[in-house]
């Protein structure tokens, strides 16, 4: 396990930390190190809730962009999808605590947990689109977590929403000063005390549209990703202007 990732059980509850420094940039190595850990909880049984935070002021600023290059950015979304695919089948119940930004991969992570209770300065977003590319998972997350077109709103403006908004959305569960602790009450009193086998298979049922649709649609929508998108002029524009701190020079080709 990449000890960036924090893990402490408590009971029938599992607290997973990123440590990942600033901004909590999801890696590879980030992502592989979550898709093990899911893969390990999800069959214990006596395992009822995990609660997903982050160190520092934000949750997460998303994947590393230095691996959204071309050399590079196929083996990232194969471990970015790995992830996804693990988590939505643990059907372990999944808090994410969200504080600062939330934004790309971070909210792609965030959005497969069942709820999220996050703090009134939190932010979230899909800014993909500003560097040229877009959101694969969330592209078909997002319709199935908050509607079509909210979904579309994110992923083709690239804005960011506050988190009223996004509670206002559905997005968010809970919008709390303390959003750990709140996030802890509610799964003490709603689903730490009930059965872990009849948890997973409620879990199952309330989600099998999210995982058809994963499982239907992700692997085309990477294919579109690495063999159109990345063919682009803007793509590799989009990626090398963040990297190198410039405004991007759009050829639309």
């Amino acid at each position: 396990m990449d000890s960036r990732i924090q893990v402490e059980r408590d009971g029938p509850l599992v607290n997973v930390t990123l440590a990942l420094g600033r901004g909590n940039i999801l890696d590879s190595a980030a992502m592989d190190a979550l898709r093990e850990f899911i893969e390990s909880v999800g069959p214990d049984r006596t395992v009822r809730g995990i609660c997903l935070g982050a160190d520092g002021p934000d949750f997460s600023f998303g994947a590393s962009v230095e691996e959204h290059e071309p050399g590079r950015v196929a083996a990232m979304l194969n471990s970015f999808h790995g992830l996804v695919r693990a988590w939505i089948h643990a059907h372990v119940p999944t808090v994410a605590v969200v504080r600062g930004r939330c934004l790309g991969g971070g909210l792609e992570l965030a959005s497969l947990c069942h709820w999220i209770v996050a703090s009134p300065a939190a932010v979230f977003g899909q800014p993909e689109i500003s560097l040229g590319v877009f959101a694969p998972a969330a592209s078909v997350i997002l319709p199935w977590k908050i509607g079509g077109a909210r979904a579309e709103d994110l992923l083709l403006s690239g804005r960011s929403i506050g988190a009223e908004e996004a509670r206002e959305w559905g997005l968010v569960l809970e919008v709390a000063d303390d959003p750990r602790q709140a996030a802890r009450d509610f799964l003490d009193e709603h689903v730490l005390g009930k059965s872990g086998t009849a948890l997973r298979i409620a879990s199952r049922a309330a989600r099998q549209g999210l995982v058809e649709g994963v499982g239907e649609r992700l692997d085309e929508i990477e294919n579109l990703y690495l063999e159109e998108l990345m063919s682009t002029h803007d793509a590799a524009e989009g990626i090398r202007a963040f990297m190198e701190r410039r405004p991007p020079e759009w050829g639309d080709r």
